[in-house]
C-alpha cells in the first residue's frame, strides 16, 4: 500500500476528478489511499463510464453497455479489483471455444508444456485451421516471441502478409483474436499493438492468458470504488460534468455545472474528445489540442436477446465467419440470474422451463457496418448468425432485444499514434490527464484505462510532494521458455 503522501493531514491537499470511468476511479482511490481529499465528478448519474450498466427502459432489464472481459496479465486492473473488494465477482476460464457456422467447435487451452507452448497441443487439434494454417502461424508467433516490433508505419495485416499468413489464418485466426482485442480491423492496427496483444495473452505464460468476465452488472462492479473514495473523505458528484478549468500558480478553478470551485490539482480523466472541448484557447494549450486531433475512434456494438429457453450450454463462444464476433451467455454469466443453473447444471432444463431461458450478448467490435442500421435490421442479422452457430436459437421464442451501439468506444490504434499519446503531465502544473488513450505502454483495454490513473495519481503526487511514488503494479513475469526474452 503507498505511504500517505499528502503531508497535511488536517487540511489535505484537494483534488479534482473529471470523469467516473476506469481511469477516473483508479486515480481517486490510488490519491485516496495517498491521502488527498478527492472530489470526483461524473455527469451520469453512475460510475463506470464505457464500462458501465443501466435499466433499458425498452427492456426493464440491467443492461452493460458492451460486454468487457479481462485476462490475467491485467495486473493494474487486478489490484484495481483487489483494492476495491470485488475481486471476487470475476469468474475465470482456461478455455476458448471456437464455433464455425454449423456448430462445430474447436477448443483452446493450456497443457503441461512450458510457455509459449503450453497451447500447442490444443492449437494443433484445432479443427477450424488447417495444418498449412496453423504452420502458417506458428512462423508468425516465432517471430512476435523474442520482442515486440518497433512502429515503422506498417499495419499488422501488411506484416501478415509480408510473415507467408494464409488467407484463413487472417480471416480465423489474427482477425478474430485481435479485432476483439483492439476493436479495429488489422489494416488499421498498427504491429507493436498486435504484438503486444499476441505475447501477453498467448506466450508469455498460461496465467496471463486466462479470460475473466464479469459475475455482476458493471456498475455495481465500479460502484465499489466510489464507495472507497467516499470512505477516505472523498465525494463523488454525479450528473455534474466539468466543462472547462482555470489553471492558476496555486490551484485550478473547475467550471462544472456553471459553478466554479477551486482544487489545489486537476485530473482529466475523461476521452480524448472530451479534453479538446475542454481546452482553454491559449498558445499553451496549442501542442496538446495538436496531438488530440490526430485520434480517431472506434465503435463497438452489442447486442441483448432474450430467448424462452437455453440456446447454448457454453457461457461464451467466439464465432467465425460472419459478423457477431462473440457471445457470451449472460444467464450463464451473471449470479443473479444464473444461481440456479450453475449450481446444477443437470437440471438447467427445468430451469429454463422455470422462467430463467437465455439471455444473451452478441459482440461486434469496429462494427462500422452496423452503426448507420436500425435496432430491427440489426436483431434479424443477429438472429440469423445465432441460428447458424446455436442449433438451439432455431427453436426458441426471442422474447425481447435491444441493440447497444458505444460508437466512440476506443480510440483507434493505427500506426503511429503513440507519438501522439501524451503522458500525465500538461503544459499546466497543476493539470494532469487520464485515460487510456494516454501514454500507458498499452492498448485502449480496462488495463490500460488502470494504468493511465494509476500514472496520473503518481504526477500528482510527485508534485505535491517531490517525492517518486509508485502506484503501478509490475507487468505478470514470463514462464517457461518466454524466460528467455525477459
Amino acid at each position: 500500500m503507498p505511504p500517505s503522501i499528502s503531508t497535511n493531514t488536517t487540511n489535505p491537499s484537494t483534488v479534482a476528478i473529471a470523469g467516473g470511468g476506469l481511469a477516473g476511479l483508479a486515480a481517486g482511490c490510488a490519491l485516496a489511499e495517498a491521502g488527498f481529499r478527492v472530489t470526483l465528478f461524473e455527469r451520469r448519474p453512475y460510475l463506470g463510464g464505457r464500462a458501465s450498466s443501466y435499466q433499458h427502459p425498452g427492456t426493464g432489464e440491467i443492461v452493460d453497455n458492451c460486454q468487457h472481459v479481462l485476462l490475467g496479465c491485467c495486473t493494474n486492473l487486478l489490484d484495481f479489483y483487489q483494492r476495491t473488494g470485488v475481486q471476487d465477482k470475476i469468474r475465470w476460464y482456461e478455455k476458448l471455444t471456437f464455433l464455425e457456422p454449423g456448430g462445430r467447435a474447436s477448443v483452446i487451452a493450456p497443457s503441461w508444456l512450458p510457455a509459449p507452448l503450453h497451447t500447442a497441443p490444443a492449437f494443433l487439434r484445432a479443427e477450424c485451421l488447417s495444418f498449412r494454417d496453423k504452420m502458417a502461424i506458428s512462423r508468425a508467433m516465432l517471430a512476435l516471441a523474442p520482442s515486440i516490433p518497433a512502429d515503422e508505419g506498417e499495419t499488422f495485416l501488411d506484416w501478415l502478409k509480408r510473415h507467408g499468413q494464409t488467407e484463413q489464418a487472417i480471416e480465423r485466426f489474427w482477425r478474430t483474436i485481435l479485432v476483439s482485442a483492439l476493436n479495429e480491423d488489422l489494416d488499421r492496427v498498427s504491429v507493436p499493438y498486435a504484438a503486444q496483444v499476441v505475447r501477453e495473452s498467448f506466450l508469455k505464460s498460461a496465467a496471463a492468458g486466462r479470460m475473466g468476465i464479469p459475475t455482476v452488472p458493471l456498475t455495481e462492479l465500479y460502484g465499489t470504488a466510489g464507495d472507497y473514495i467516499r470512505a477516505r473523505g472523498g465525494e463523488i458528484q454525479f450528473r455534474a460534468g466539468v466543462e472547462s478549468f482555470r489553471s492558476e500558480a496555486f490551484g485550478v478553478d473547475v467550471t462544472t455545472n456553471g459553478q466554479e470551485q477551486r482544487f489545489d490539482y486537476l485530473v482529466l480523466a475523461v476521452p480524448f474528445d472530451g479534453v479538446a472541448r475542454m481546452l482553454p484557447d491559449t498558445p499553451s494549450a496549442a501542442p496538446l489540442a495538436a496531438a488530440l486531433g490526430q485520434f480517431s475512434s472506434s465503435p463497438i456494438t452489442g447486442i441483448h436477446l432474450w430467448f424462452d429457453r437455453q440456446i447454448s450450454d457454453l457461457d461464451h463462444a467466439v464465432l467465425l465467419d460472419r459478423t457477431i464476433q462473440w457471445m457470451f451467455h449472460k444467464s450463464r454469466l451473471i449470479e443473479a440470474r444464473n444461481t440456479e443453473v450453475r449450481n446444477n447444471d443437470a437440471h438447467s432444463d427445468e430451469a429454463c422451463e422455470n422462467g430463467l431461458g437465455s439471455y444473451v450478448e452478441l459482440v461486434v467490435s469496429c462494427s462500422r457496418g452496423l452503426v448507420e442500421k436500425s435496432k430491427t435490421e440489426i436483431v434479424d442479422l443477429a438472429m440469423k448468425e445465432a441460428q447458424e452457430f446455436f442449433p438451439g436459437a432455431r427453436e426458441a421464442k426471442l422474447l425481447k432485444s435491444t441493440v447497444i451501439k458505444e460508437v466512440h468506444a476506443t480510440y483507434s490504434p493505427r500506426p503511429g499514434i503513440d507519438q501522439h499519446r501524451p503522458k500525465p503531465d500538461t503544459a499546466w502544473p497543476r493539470v494532469f490527464l487520464a485515460g487510456d488513450w494516454t501514454a500507458t505502454g498499452w492498448p485502449a483495454t480496462m488495463e490500460g484505462a488502470v494504468r493511465s490513473g494509476y500514472l496520473a495519481a503518481e504526477a500528482v503526487a510527485r508534485f505535491a510532494s517531490g517525492k517518486r511514488p509508485s502506484f503501478l503494479v509490475s507487468d505478470l513475469a514470463p514462464r517457461g521458455l518466454m524466460k528467455l526474452f525477459h
